[in-house]
């Protein structure tokens, strides 16, 4: 299936404020894509709006968010559903810094529904990093039933091969994402499970149907599993 697995909402606060559910998944739609995930930062509150939107496409939503490490890392937490994502998403959201929001500076924070109606605003600083290291937030990603993908992991910003220096052992990531274009040596990725994606914090930049992703079925089960599966 053709996918883009990383793509940030108007709850986002680095995202345009014209990425509603709507309007993301109405662009996935038209570029061609079959399974999407939005993985906002250390919070998961605008997908069941992006779900119903997603349905309405016949698009896969495979639920998901950014989550930032105390180590100023970036991972993807991928879960089997959205309650699940919701669950996780308000651990993580509890150990950001108690900073509020400056929408002048950050961005704004919007909860919006398939109407493109604001529901409600995230007054707290998504933005930040967690008081969480990256083995914590592993851990919680996994104990939820989800997948840990350390985010564009040979990128200068946020990235875990910059961050960190190297790929650790413990705990092993048998699935990384890789930002497109950019070099990385083949040594790091070697035996694992690739993910080329968007990023997208603007419309134009969802990806086209060009990251072919290979699922044994073709449904948000099969996609997971793949995930999940992954050696």
């Amino acid at each position: 299936m053709f996918v883009d697995l990383h793509i940030h909402s108007c709850l986002s606060p680095c995202a345009d404020d014209d990425m509603t559910p709507a309007n993301i998944c109405g662009m996935a739609h038209i570029k061609g894509l079959d399974a999407i995930a939005v993985t906002d930062h250390n919070t998961a509150r605008n997908l069941p709006h992006v779900k119903e939107a997603a349905d309405y496409y016949k698009l896969i939503l495979l639920p998901g968010m950014e989550v930032t490490t105390r180590e100023e890392v970036h991972l993807l937490g991928y879960f089997p559903t959205v309650d699940d994502a919701l669950e996780a998403g308000e651990v993580f959201s509890s150990h950001l810094p108690k900073m509020p929001n400056r929408p002048k500076f950050f961005g704004n924070q919007y909860i919006v529904n398939t109407d493109d109606e604001i529901m409600g605003e995230e007054t707290r600083m998504l933005i930040g990093a967690t008081d969480l290291d990256l083995t914590e937030c592993t851990e919680i990603i996994r104990k939820r039933g989800g997948v840990a993908v350390p985010a564009h992991i040979n990128r200068g910003s946020n990235g875990l091969l910059v961050n960190l220096g190297l790929m650790p052992q413990e705990p092993g990531y048998p699935v990384v994402e890789v930002a497109r274009h950019m070099d990385i040596h083949p040594s790091v990725v070697k035996d694992r499970m690739v993910l080329y994606s968007s990023d997208a914090h603007q419309l134009g930049n969802i990806m086209e149907a060009e990251f072919d992703f290979p699922v044994e079925r073709f449904s948000l089960g099969g996609l997971f599993d793949t995930l999940k599966n992954a050696r």
